[in-house]
């Protein structure tokens, strides 16, 4: 009879919605929301231990259960405000704004500074790390051919001693046969 994993609920956002699946681990979580990198070591997905959550995602294992994130009032209130032109998607342009609303400029606007950008990742790790890898190899292939010649020089000492000992025994069987057949000889002569 098969063992029954045991499945834990994990949740992750995933737009307007959080999404939770059981699943038996973490990669198996990942999996199911098709997702690449590692949500758990990001810090965008958790593990949950809620009754109330967790009841319709064990019910379900594997499957993804979306759920929607507060009402639609309260994501509308949480993005930021911006004038609309009436027309959906696009935003007001400088001569539909209202006359009597100014646009509101401040005098000491200063033009926002870009952060610095991060300085290039040092590869001298990543070539240590390569180096050692490719003299490894290099190494382990030196190794190998001198098991190698080895294991050829002795299957070639193997080969000599068992000629070698082919010709002795047969050489010692000769002169076995020759004695035995002399001692029968002799056997007969003497019954008469």
């Amino acid at each position: 009879m098969p063992r029954k994993q045991k499945l834990k609920v994990y949740r992750t956002p995933i737009g307007f919605h959080d999404a939770y699946v059981a699943a038996p681990s973490q990669k198996a979580a990942l999996e199911a929301w098709g997702s690449e990198h590692d949500l758990f070591a990001r810090g965008v997905a958790e593990r949950i231990d809620d009754a109330a959550l967790t009841r319709e995602p064990l019910e379900k294992p594997g499957v993804v259960i979306r759920r929607l994130r507060g009402t639609t009032a309260e994501q509308i209130a949480a993005l930021p405000a911006r004038k609309h032109s009436g027309r959906p998607g696009k935003a007001a342009q400088p001569s539909e704004v209202e006359e009597g609303q100014a646009r509101k400029v401040k005098p000491d606007a200063r033009p926002v500074s870009r952060p610095k950008p991060k300085p290039r990742p040092d590869r001298a790790a990543l070539d240590r790390a390569e180096q050692a890898l490719a003299a490894a190899k290099a190494r382990h292939e030196r190794e190998l051919d001198a098991l190698r010649r080895r294991e050829a020089e002795l299957a070639r000492e193997r080969r000599q001693t068992e000629q070698a000992q082919d010709r002795e025994r047969a050489r010692l069987e000769r002169a076995l046969q020759k004695t035995r057949e002399a001692y029968e000889r002799a056997m007969r002569l003497w019954r008469g």
